[in-house]
């Protein structure tokens, strides 16, 4: 927000402080609000534009929508992008099916075999069987458990590499929910959304034409309250202070004036010169402050409105 000044209205201020003093008056100056420019968020044409000057507009409501197609377009491409991904992992199930099964058989023989063996060793006991055919028997099971053990690493080596290759591949779907997301916020920027209470002051678009990001819509103020800024001297300076209570009065008629209650809410640490048109030397040597009345507007008080001030 950026406020200026004339010489003039500097001028007209400082001469009217002369004549302040016979008013009973401390300082003039000018009523000022703090006005914001909303800006466009998203590039593209303007589709509704529902603002005029003067109009009052709530914080946050949608005064205008720019058009999102082509954002909509590039989300639905994303979402896309991503349900492809899902496709494309690998379902270990049926590979892993094939040698459990491998691995069942493999049981049913070793429970066979183990079953042989316990039979022999009876046998055995009775001299009815002897000790070679129990070191045959002994000798399947190994075999038999050396194929089940290596049955058994090849399911899990084949749980693991289909795992780390879906991993992969659903590895690249988080670049693509960011990517989702990033297009899902500028879609919500399509929409022209008031950023505070206030009055319109001054329209820069219209629907139907083409805006980008950055550029001036409108401009808005909330004029409920307004701030007079005014000049004091130095030796004023050490007689006011934040939040401190002033009288503040505006022109009603010819002779005389409207008075309203005010606040000290900005006192400037830095002193300026007054203006060069003022001729004579010593005047031309006072330093002054800017200061910031804040004042509750009764609906009379305007922009640029002449005012003075009472400490």
């Amino acid at each position: 927000m950026k406020f200026q000044f004339t010489g003039f209205v500097i001028v007209t201020v400082l001469f009217a402080s002369c004549s302040n003093k016979e008013n009973g008056h401390d300082a003039s100056g000018t009523f000022e609000a703090d006005e914001v420019i909303v800006s466009a968020s998203a590039n593209g044409k303007i589709l509704s534009f529902n603002v005029d000057e003067g109009s009052v507009l709530a914080k946050d409501s949608i005064v205008g929508v720019v058009d999102p197609t082509n954002l909509s377009l590039q989300k639905q491409q994303v979402e896309a992008s991503i349900q492809a991904l899902k496709q494309q992992t690998i379902n270990v199930q049926p590979q892993v099916l094939l040698l459990n099964q491998q691995l069942a058989v493999q049981q049913s023989q070793m429970n066979s075999l183990l079953h042989e063996k316990a039979r022999l060793e009876n046998l055995i006991k009775q001299d009815a069987a002897t000790g070679k055919q129990l070191d045959d028997m002994n000798a399947q099971i190994e075999v038999l458990k050396k194929q089940m053990s290596v049955t058994q690493q090849q399911i899990n080596v084949q749980k693991n590499n289909i795992s780390t290759q879906n991993r992969s591949i659903l590895s690249q779907g988080k670049p693509l929910q960011k990517q989702a997301a990033q297009i899902e916020d500028l879609l919500m920027k399509t929409n022209i959304r008031n950023p505070v209470n206030g009055t319109v002051l001054a329209k820069y678009a219209e629907a139907g034409e083409i805006t980008s990001t950055g550029k001036a819509m409108y401009k808005i103020a909330d004029l409920s309250y307004l701030n007079l800024r005014a000049y004091i001297t130095g030796t004023q300076l050490p007689k006011i202070k934040l939040g401190q209570q002033v009288s503040v009065f505006t022109d009603d008629g010819k002779e005389s004036f409207k008075q309203y209650a005010g606040t000290i809410i900005w006192i400037s640490d830095k002193a300026e010169f007054t203006p060069k048109t003022i001729q004579t030397k010593e005047e031309r040597a006072n330093l002054v402050y800017a200061i910031k009345v804040k004042v509750k507007n009764d609906g009379y008080l305007k922009i640029g409105m002449y005012g003075e001030v009472g400490f």
